[in-house]
């Protein structure tokens, strides 16, 4: 354990975010900085991301639509991004680029091309388990081992279209093995998606060596919280399905009888596209490409195991896991505590400590319900600016509710905990500072 702490003490956070020095109010008064544990949601964006927003704003206009001079600035921005993403998740020659809104928009694309049943997995993020038209549902085990096997017994006793599969699981931060998955679902005639909105932000995609055939992740999950996501796939299916928006742009030529669409990507995006969501997504591509990840993913595991560690040290604390052989694990780490709802551990620490994490199901209820926590778990998800300074705050902070030394009292308001009373306003803009102990 010795060694664990020594190591943690002297991480530092790998990058700048936005919000790094952000003072939040406490209930007792005064200010600190905030503590963000919910990159799993939202990561702050990286300081390149936000000025490559302000560098393109002025030059904001329609794409693909004019001829002026700032119009032909945003076209380029717009179709330049494609090269950062191909280049970020190392593309194959017959995969293209869609953007969309987000993962979830991603995964509703895709699931009006998939020509067959669709085979899932019982722990996926909703956004990957409700889209499907035909899909099978599998049951994963308590080992990766035992859960691939029911996947190829799944994909052997009747043929499917496509496997869709979380990379990283955002309950947990469990990490499948993608590659492996991906050769199995050939095999036995399928393609195979893979979920990587909490993947991505963590790990090395690389679609033509793992043989991924589509990928969905989020801009606002990967630094770049602009409302940007990403479908990247195959060509065909693509080419050969209805456009999911039909409107402007995803036509060569439309008469009173018939329309002529065009290929993916333009099919796919029809409309005006969010030129600067897209921008600052590419901007977090090339930021991270730029990035050593054997660097990241020791920051990551320092953090995280004395996250686990010192957690799993305090009476009461439960660590959520999935399986007891999962290859590789993203900054996740969830919990319950003896004798608090989740709801009202999080307005705890948020309201006396200055600290951010997720409450709730976090959109994978099935997940939830069979592993015993129906009513929920606390998560605390860290990326790359975090550093070991928030991890021992949130270790302390939880450390002082269970040895009942809160020094507020909390109720709930609609279903929802909070501070009774709240003393906190909500504005953006907050006089005043104090440390934080």
């Amino acid at each position: 354990m010795t060694a664990v702490l020594t190591t943690a003490c002297a991480t530092a956070p790998i990058a700048r975010v936005s919000g790094c020095d952000l003072q939040v109010p406490l209930v007792g008064g005064g200010t600190c900085v905030y503590a963000n544990f919910d990159y799993a949601a939202s990561a702050p964006a990286l300081a390149q991301v936000t000025d490559r927003v302000q560098e393109l704003l002025p030059f904001y206009a329609s794409v693909h639509r004019g001829a002026g001079y700032a119009s032909r600035v945003s076209t380029e921005a717009y179709e330049s991004a494609r090269g950062s993403v191909e280049r970020f998740v190392d593309t194959d020659d017959d995969q293209v680029v869609v953007f969309t809104r987000n993962t979830t928009d991603s995964l509703n694309l895709l699931a009006t091309c998939v020509p067959g049943d669709v085979v899932v997995l019982d722990i996926e993020h909703h956004a990957n388990f409700l889209p499907w038209k035909n899909s099978r549902v599998v049951e994963a085990a308590d080992t990766v081992a035992e859960t691939i096997r029911r996947i190829v017994a799944e994909l052997s006793v009747k043929p499917a279209a496509l496997l869709a599969i979380t990379g990283a699981s955002n309950v947990t931060g469990e990490v499948l093995p993608i590659a492996e998955l991906a050769e199995i679902a050939h095999r036995c005639g399928a393609r195979i998606l893979v979920d990587g909105a909490q993947l991505t932000p963590h790990r090395r995609v690389s679609l033509s060596e793992s043989g991924v055939d589509y990928l969905a992740f989020s801009g606002h999950k990967l630094y770049a919280p602009f409302g940007a996501g990403v479908l990247v796939g195959r060509r065909d299916w693509l080419d050969a399905a209805e456009p999911y928006l039909a409107g402007g742009g995803a036509v060569r030529e439309v008469t009173v009888d018939e329309t002529f669409w065009a290929p993916a990507p333009a099919r796919h995006e029809a409309g005006s596209p969010n030129v600067l969501g897209v921008a600052a997504l590419a901007a977090a591509c090339d930021a991270l490409s730029a990035l050593d990840f054997d660097t990241v993913v020791e920051h990551e595991r320092v953090l995280s195991t004395r996250l686990a560690e010192g957690l799993g040290e305090i009476e009461g604390v439960q660590l959520l896991r999935l399986w007891s052989d999962a290859p590789d694990s993203v900054g996740i780490v969830t919990f319950t505590i003896d004798g608090y709802e989740p709801g009202q551990i999080a307005a705890y620490l948020s309201a006396e400590h200055g600290i951010g994490v997720r409450d709730g199901r976090f959109c994978a209820h099935p997940l939830l319900n069979r592993i015993g926590h129906a009513g929920g778990a606390v998560r605390a998800s860290l990326g790359l600016g975090t550093g070991s300074d928030d991890v021992e705050r949130l270790i302390a902070a939880v450390r002082q509710l269970v040895a009942g030394e809160q020094t507020w009292n909390y109720g709930k308001t609609d279903g929802l905990w909070n501070p009774v009373p709240e003393t906190r306003g909500f504005s953006s803009t907050i006089d005043g500072a104090a440390e934080c102990v």
